[in-house]
């Protein structure tokens, strides 16, 4: 009767492992191959049961309190989330980790960055910590990383990263969509005063422009426009397109086939409008117009480039275009 229970106490235990083992190996699998002690024991681990493991080779310790289930090699985001785990809730990943998780710029280094809501913590082998007590709204998840916010990305950056950096990251943000002003500023207006906060927002001033009206902007242009000997066009014009829409262009020079337009707020765009203008451009093409846009900074701060560009188009080398204007480019 005793070697029966032993036996059926021992299966017992058998099944219980096994059952924990799963449970923990579907955790790991959710954070990247890595666990904490605090997340093992909330799934009734022991001490003694977490030693076991270890010595069995089924748990590797890769930070104090943190080990990565069944073997000791990790991703890239496996060393980023052992990092996180390493300080418990409300640590996030941040600087140039975050902006390589983000995809923003390669994230080579062989510490990871984490930024704490609290002071005092020190940093361990492999991880270098920020403190920030304006954390709290400016967290996501990324591919089950917490991490900062693109925003609070590129502020942080600056205090990090050279200038170039940062541009480069403003640029990768607006190509994979993830650009936000809106988030920006407010990120910005959080952040106090912080190198990062001025060389971002020297960036995105260089980068959007002056900031201009319509009308002003238009007045702009159309001065350049002037002086590159081209005639007048017609502003804000109204023209059918091949699909049966109709389209309002900014300035449309119709004996040219030429239709220019001019956005002083490029970040304020989103993709749908993009998307929208793409398909105005390819319905102008169809309608044999060449389409053409120029940003507020050039119209503003590069007239060579402007006038040179628009007397090319409408001044082709096969002699088409305006008389006024071809005499001017002679």
């Amino acid at each position: 009767m005793k070697e029966e229970a032993a036996e059926t106490s021992h299966i017992g235990t058998e099944v219980h492992e096994a059952r924990l083992g799963v449970k923990i190996a579907a955790l790991a699998e959710r954070q990247h191959g890595v666990v904490a002690l605090a997340q093992l024991r909330g799934l009734s681990l022991s001490a003694s049961g977490v030693r076991s493991r270890v010595a069995r080779g089924y748990l590797h310790r890769v930070h104090r309190g943190v080990y990565a289930v069944g073997r000791p090699g990790l991703t890239a985001n496996g060393r980023r989330m052992a990092a996180v785990l390493a300080y418990g809730p409300g640590a996030v990943l941040s600087h140039r980790s975050a902006a390589g998780v983000w995809a923003l710029r390669p994230d080579n280094r062989s510490n990871v960055e984490i930024t704490l809501p609290r002071s005092g913590a020190r940093g361990r082998p492999g991880i270098d910590v920020h403190v920030s007590r304006t954390l709290a709204t400016d967290v996501s998840l990324v591919d089950a990383i917490p991490c900062t916010t693109v925003a609070r990305t590129l502020v942080d950056l600056g205090d990090v990263a050279s200038r170039r950096a940062v541009e480069i990251a403003v640029e990768k943000a607006e190509i994979l969509h993830l650009f936000d002003l809106r988030a920006i500023e407010a990120a910005l207006g959080r952040a106090g005063a912080r190198r990062g906060v001025g060389l971002l927002s020297s960036v995105l001033e260089d980068m959007t422009g002056p900031t201009l009206t319509e009308s002003e902007l238009e007045e702009a242009f159309l001065a350049i426009s002037r002086r590159a000997g081209l005639a007048d066009p017609e502003v804000n014009a109204w023209m059918t397109l091949p699909d049966g829409t109709a389209a309002r262009i900014d300035f449309l020079w119709r004996s040219e086939r030429l239709a220019v337009e001019v956005d002083g707020h490029p970040y304020h765009r989103t993709q749908q409008s993009r998307e929208r203008d793409a398909r105005r451009d390819q319905l102008l093409r169809l309608a044999g117009f060449e389409p053409v846009r120029f940003t507020g900074r050039q119209v503003a701060f590069d007239e060579e480039w402007v006038t040179r560009t628009l007397l090319a188009l409408a001044c082709p080398a096969d002699g088409h275009g305006s008389g006024r204007a071809r005499a001017q480019a002679a």
